[in-house]
């Protein structure tokens, strides 16, 4: 599970990933900051099965009941309009990009840096214009890859040496675009029976924005949003977008971690630690944090991680257990792991997941929540745990 952290400069990227992953990487207000990809741990969150069977654990990752699952999370390098064409940083950042399954599009929502990222008064850019040219950037690579290979593509098919859909796919392989992803495009958009020959440009335009949008949902992170003067301009934006604060975030993280306050992530409030005195400096920051949560509920980072892997991706959590009756490892750790997979897998796709020689020698499956047996074909839900039978083990 790899998600992508997008944005021009200075909108609060990096802060996101730091905020995040509670990784420090290098900020500041000038263009390209971040250079080379910055590659971190988050956690999405999901009630964990424990609530479910009434019983307590000893598991880092399970607090009070709430399931931290861990994902990556790629901060790739800046980007500027024109990027496809090789402007700023240009191909590295899409090369970079184009490893994630979803993307978080950072966007400071209070209009205070221009397109080209330099700081500005509030209010006086258009964030709608960034989250345009961003999706523009994406949709002319996926243009230009499909157009410099047209002619060969066409061959191909005159000389029955491949058919639209293979041929397609083919080169958007390195993007882990599937043949299924092309087809159905190409049989929503009326295309599948169109010779390419009889393409026009505005025939490829309209085909790799809709695979764009298929293959790499984007979630926009309305970043900045307590400076934000006019919240009505989320309402115009068509994608999914969350009001958030990274630099908010980040500071409820470095002060719970000090011992400060309790707070988790994700959190619409934190309380001060009992008996804790904090210098004059810390209380002001805090009280500026109460006053960041009264306008926008919550810092939105949490939000937006868990909107993109559970709504966008549509994925789900299980817990793999070798004991069905103990929900134990072979070391007796009571629901040690979990996987996040595609909605409508199976428990033979699972087994993939786990190992593979697990799902050479598949048998079958227990449902531990029902105790019934399950076939390899039966498909998951959320919140299942699930003992695998095999022939094979990794041993």
């Amino acid at each position: 599970m790899q998600i992508g952290l997008l944005g021009k400069a200075n909108v609060g990227k990096s802060t996101f990933f730091s905020a995040a992953t509670e990784t420090p990487v290098a900020s500041g207000n000038f263009p390209f900051t971040t250079i080379e990809p910055n590659i971190g741990v988050a956690y999405v969150q999901s009630d964990c099965a424990c609530k479910h069977f009434g019983i307590k654990h000893e598991n880092p990752l399970c607090v009070n009941g709430t399931r931290f699952i861990p994902v990556k999370l790629i901060d790739v390098a800046g980007l500027v309009p024109g990027a496809h064409e090789g402007k700023g940083l240009g191909n590295q950042f899409l090369d970079d990009a184009r490893q994630a399954e979803v993307l978080i599009h950072v966007v400071d929502i209070a209009g205070t840096t221009d397109i080209q990222g330099q700081p500005i008064p509030v209010g006086t850019h258009d964030p709608l214009e960034d989250v345009a040219f961003v999706q523009d950037e994406f949709d002319q690579w996926f243009a230009d890859i499909l157009k410099r290979e047209w002619d060969k593509i066409t061959r191909e098919i005159d000389q029955k040496r491949a058919k639209l859909t293979d041929g397609i796919a083919k080169r958007f392989t390195g993007l882990g675009i599937k043949d299924y992803q092309v087809q159905e495009i190409l049989q929503r958009q009326g295309l599948i029976s169109k010779n390419p020959k009889d393409w026009q440009d505005e025939d490829i335009q309209r085909f790799v924005k809709e695979l764009r949008k298929s293959t790499k949902p984007m979630i926009i992170a309305a970043n900045k949003a307590d400076l934000c003067k006019d919240f009505e301009v989320i309402k115009k934006i068509p994608e999914i977008t969350i009001p958030c604060s990274a630099e908010t975030e980040l500071l409820l993280r470095k002060a719970a971690k000090a011992g400060i306050i309790h707070y988790s992530p994700g959190d619409e409030d934190f309380d001060i630690v009992q008996g804790k005195e904090i210098p004059p400096p810390q209380q002001k920051a805090l009280e500026l944090v109460k006053s960041v949560l009264t306008k926008i509920s919550s810092t939105g980072i949490q939000k937006i991680l868990n909107t993109a892997v559970f709504d966008s991706l549509k994925f789900i959590v299980v817990y793999p257990v070798e004991d069905e009756t103990k929900l134990t490892n072979k070391d007796g750790e009571i629901l040690p792991d979990t996987k996040l997979i595609p909605q409508d897998s199976t428990a033979k796709d699972l087994a993939g997941l786990i190992h593979a020689d697990i799902a050479k020698g598949f048998l079958h499956a227990i449902d531990c929540k029902t105790k019934q047996r399950i076939s390899g074909e039966q498909k998951l839900k959320n919140g299942d745990v699930i003992k695998i039978v095999s022939t094979l083990s990794r041993g």
